[in-house]
């Protein structure tokens, strides 16, 4: 059994700063690559960042490069996604996924957390 809980969203004006995290708790046999997506308001859910077991390999989609960095302390059991100079249009709920060992896609998925960027 494995839980996922976000947290760290919330209201930022443009230009600014939320750090999101994601802590990890259950069943945990291995240490998987775990994920952030995010989800708008009649969108669908996309993609925003990977990261390895080890978190020495990321990848972020070319709309937040630059900007959101995703990562994870294993010790802590919890992955992070910093996100500088937010916009409008990356208001969403944001979700952290873990990659399941046996389907090898991600299969966890926490509860979301809310971010919402002020023009």
């Amino acid at each position: 059994q494995v839980q996922l809980v976000d947290s760290g969203g919330g209201l930022v004006q443009a230009g600014g700063s939320l750090r999101l995290s994601c802590a990890a708790s259950g069943s945990i046999s291995s240490i998987s690559p775990m994920a952030w997506y995010c989800q708008a308001p009649g969108k669908e859910r996309e993609l925003v960042a990977t990261i390895s077991s080890s978190g020495g390999t990321t990848f972020h989609v070319n709309s937040v490069k630059g900007r959101f960095t995703i990562s994870r302390d294993n010790a802590k059991n919890t992955l992070y996604l910093q996100m500088n100079s937010l916009n409008p249009e990356d208001t969403a709920m944001y979700y952290c996924a873990l990659k399941s060992a046996l389907t090898t896609r991600y299969d966890y998925w926490g509860q979301g957390t809310q971010v919402t960027v002020s023009s």
